[in-house]
């Protein structure tokens, strides 16, 4: 899957799970699943495609043993310091980052496609693409499912519309406006 399918399957996730609680999205967990639907990939592919250290794109942190790890240490981590929300809102993206990887060889029947899931008790699926960045992004190619990745892009844009934007403000606000520059100029 693309970084932006992860990341709309991990917000529109989020968003229904803050709807569930009866919370309101917010800008510190849209940032949380936004990391957490793309940290598999900032950990495994550039360890496996640029330095090597990995056997492939998908293993240590596509393995929901090592989820299960960092996420129970994360956990307690929270408790202590109160900080639940954003971790609920990472694991929903991380957790989903996994769920999606594996949608693709489910529905074709292929299950030893899944196998990095249990990495690294079962070998690793081979890969027909290159490892590399550049590799992946040569070979893009607009299948069905890659259409449906967009589609539900836009959808989360909606969903993250219909909860109020959460975040849009704090980047706004990084930038000052143009009364704000001239503002202590008299």
């Amino acid at each position: 899957m693309w970084p932006w399918g992860h990341l709309a399957v991990g917000y529109l996730c989020y968003s229904l799970w803050c709807r569930y609680e009866k919370r309101q999205a917010s800008a510190l967990g849209a940032v949380a699943v936004a990391f957490g639907s793309q940290f598999p990939d900032l950990i495994d592919k550039p360890l496996a495609w640029t330095l090597a250290v990995l056997p492939t794109g998908r293993s240590l942190t596509h393995s929901a043993i090592t989820a299960g790890l960092l996420l129970t240490l994360l956990w307690v981590g929270a408790r202590r310091y109160d900080r639940r929300l954003p971790l609920g809102a990472f694991a929903i993206g991380y957790l989903s980052h996994l769920a999606m990887d594996s949608v693709k060889p489910l529905m074709q029947g292929e299950f030893g496609g899944m196998s990095f899931l249990l990495w690294p008790f079962t070998p690793l699926p081979t890969y027909d693409t290159q490892p590399g960045f550049l590799a992946h992004f040569a070979n893009f190619d607009p299948t069905p499912f890659v259409l449906l990745q967009f589609a539900l892009a836009g959808v989360a844009f909606l969903a993250w519309l219909d909860d109020g934007a959460p975040g849009w403000d704090e980047v706004r606000n990084l930038w000052p406006t143009r009364n704000q520059d001239h503002v202590g100029e008299r």
